[in-house]
């Protein structure tokens, strides 16, 4: 491959819903630029972009793939981003490295939750967005239709016709350029005439070519208003500012048939027109990660100071490969960069770029590009790279993870392992976290959805590690709501040196607000007087109370909002000892706790569903069977968003639930709010579960 100067590089994400095409599309273009001999097609399992094993296996684009195309004397760096809903941290940080959005919206189904996702991911970095309605071949195909509801779904953004199609369905056959004013059969490598059936939508085109872009340069605006008409040259470089300039919202619409490689050559052209430069974009940084970012146009140049974002990490039995856009500076194999973020130097080795999964040696990379290196020691997803600046590339915000699981190894050699894998696996994808819960004493994944944390749990095998999955135990809290007191004598005689020990103990709740502890979640106080337990054998007494604390009294959960006071007791000048204070503290705080009117907490989550307006009543239902509270319903841009206070313990599977009810439309996001008292009649089947699962394992 030959090298690409800034000026000569595009970065393009290509981004929209699952099952859009775009997969298809890349694989036209690269076998209609000569990249490849052959086009693959997904469910063969034999595209470029879709080569790893779990993708082959689900026919689905999971993770992000580099696709540089050679055309015109130009790179086009093509991200091949999954529009899945579950891999949306994939989609988002390519967004966040690329110069434009390239949406590929299904000529069939119309835009969908994944089309509106990345046109909120191109709004949140700022880019440009365009569209290509795809599969234009396929029966129901409706370009009118599609364009219409686009226009609708987004009614912010300016959708103007660049590219119109010849025939529909099984009679699409080329594509009209309204800027050329020419036709482009087929693949679209020569121009001709347009068809006289479409002069009527080429007039139509071109004047709403004329209005955008006379409205994105003041000159030619006021030259319109005075002629009412611009040149060729004039629409073409107003529609090329419009198209770049994220602030007008201005969307350039396309059409093409990617299994059928209708209109790609086209399409690649109107890239290298409407896609700036990275010279020509600026990038959200900050001094440190605690700072506020902002938007800055560090110097474009080879000559001057290295900054680099990685923005994908693929592991595999090999090791990892290390994915960066370089935003500015200069590159070269074995030049050393600093990791910000971990203040560690990083030794580069050998660049490359890939072609899904054909590696190929670079020996530089420019101010723009975007490249590939393997084996560094501890930079992961994320990180930024640099040399001579010290600021931060800012990260994308994620969504919160909505699903999760407890992970159980098969055998001890997977245990042992586990912790680093399952690392490395969330150091790839910001989306993917795992912890140990010491509440329910399980390790938890989680993640998007259900085949999200699939695919982390299958690609874990391949490094080793055989996990075995459940759903988590609900991290409910223990807690009273009365005062009650209760006295336990520990009295131990076996010949020798006996034990004794006798605590009166009294415990009561801690006032609580909105859920939370006002002075703490235990409190431990002492009101012995007159000596009748010495000071040391207070401290054991604690120490004894402190140890009921997180495995629980009625149902093994963690005792919360709770004061526990010593007010008196007795010891022996001989028998009383740390264990037996111990002892009796233990047994006096869980008689207390019985007696004081014991009570659960379980976690309640503020849960946002975005649906389709035709579901709105589905969801509504179905909240109401989970003990959701609905606190508002509003439309927005033609979808209804419902907000609701939902218990944990009754939407740990509502992705898949959601997705049943909505046919694949519905999102939501779920963050957690606060915790609240179980009803009496789920704690009784909580208490006798928990009773139950203790005999079994005594």
């Amino acid at each position: 491959m030959k090298e690409y100067t800034t000026d000569r590089l595009r970065n393009v994400a290509l981004v929209g819903h699952q099952g859009a095409g775009k997969t298809s599309l890349a694989e036209s273009l690269l076998f209609n630029t000569g990249a490849i001999t052959r086009m693959g097609k997904v469910e063969e399992g034999n595209t470029v972009a879709d080569f790893d094993e779990d993708e082959k296996a689900r026919t689905l684009s999971i993770y992000t793939a580099l696709l540089p195309i050679e055309y015109d004397d130009h790179k086009i760096n093509l991200l091949d981003a999954p529009g899945f809903v579950d891999f949306q941290g994939e989609a988002k940080n390519a967004v966040r490295v690329s110069d434009a959005a390239l949406v590929v919206v299904d000529a069939v189904a119309g835009p969908e939750v994944g089309t509106e996702l990345a046109f909120d991911f191109a709004g949140e970095f700022g880019l440009p967005v365009l569209v290509v309605i795809n599969k234009m071949d396929r029966e129901n195909a409706n370009y009118a239709n599609t364009l219409s509801a686009l226009r609708q779904r987004f009614p912010t953004y300016r959708f103007v016709p660049v590219i119109l199609p010849i025939g529909a369905q099984a009679d699409f056959k080329g594509v009209v350029n309204v800027l050329t004013q020419k036709a482009y059969m087929g693949v679209g490598k020569d121009a001709q005439d347009v068809p006289g059936d479409l002069a009527d939508d080429l007039e139509t085109g071109r004047l709403e070519l004329m209005e955008a872009a006379a409205e994105a340069d003041d000159t030619l605006l006021e030259k319109y208003f005075e002629t009412e008409t611009l040149s060729d040259d004039e629409i073409q470089e107003g529609l090329r500012k419009a198209a770049r300039n994220a602030d007008l919202r201005v969307v350039p619409v396309f059409v093409a048939s990617g299994t059928h490689s209708v209109g790609v050559l086209p399409l690649l052209d109107a890239l290298i027109a409407f896609v700036a430069p990275p010279s020509e974009r600026p990038v959200m940084v900050q001094a440190s990660r605690d700072d506020e970012p902002e938007l800055k146009a560090p110097p474009q140049s080879d000559n001057g100071p290295v900054l680099a974002y990685v923005f994908h990490s693929h592991t595999d039995k090999y090791g990892t490969l290390t994915y960066f856009r370089l935003f500015t500076g200069m590159v070269k194999p074995n030049d050393t960069l600093r990791n910000l973020g971990r203040d560690q130097d990083e030794r580069m080795g050998n660049l490359m770029t890939i072609r899904g999964e054909t590696q190929i040696p670079v020996e530089v990379l420019h101010a723009g590009d975007i490249g590939v290196v393997a084996k560094l020691r501890d930079t992961h997803t994320g990180d930024t790279l640099a040399k001579g600046i010290k600021q931060f590339v800012t990260r994308p915000r994620f969504s919160m993870p909505i699903y999760s699981v407890a992970l159980h190894p098969r055998a001890q050699s997977d245990s042992a392992k586990m912790g680093t894998i399952l690392t490395d696996l969330a150091n790839s994808d910001p989306t993917l976290h795992w912890r140990q819960d010491p509440a329910i004493k399980q390790t938890i994944l989680e993640g998007m959805g259900g085949t999200h944390i699939d695919v982390a749990i299958s690609r874990a095998e391949r490094l080793g590690v055989g996990l075995d999955m459940s759903v988590p135990k609900v991290p409910y809290q223990e807690t009273v709501t009365r005062q009650a007191t209760a006295v336990y004598r520990h009295k131990k005689q076996t010949g020798g040196a006996g034990q004794f020990a006798e605590v009166h103990l009294r415990v009561e709740p801690i006032a609580q607000a909105d859920g939370e502890a006002e002075a703490g979640e235990f409190e431990f106080t002492s009101e012995v007087v007159g000596g009748s337990i010495s000071q040391p054998f207070i401290q054991s007494t604690e120490k004894g109370v402190r140890q009921v604390l997180d495995q629980g009294v009625i149902a093994g959960y963690p005792v919360k909002f709770v004061k526990a006071v010593v007010y008196d007791g007795k010891m022996h000048p001989v028998d009383s000892k740390d264990i037996a204070f111990q002892i009796a503290g233990r047994g006096a705080f869980r008689e207390a706790f019985e007696q004081a009117g014991p009570v659960l907490l379980e976690p309640i989550m503020t849960v946002r569903v975005v649906v389709p307006e035709e579901n709105m009543g589905d969801i509504m239902g179905d909240m109401n069977t989970r003990r959701g509270r609905v606190l508002g319903m509003e439309t927005e841009a033609g979808r209804s968003v419902v907000t609701a206070e939902v218990p944990l313990a009754e939407i740990q599977r509502y992705s898949n639930d959601l997705r049943s009810m909505t046919a694949g439309r519905g999102v939501f996001t779920m963050e957690f709010l606060r915790y609240e008292r179980v009803p009496a009649q789920i704690q009784q089947e909580i208490v006798a579960k928990a009773e139950k699962q203790k005999e079994e394992d005594a």
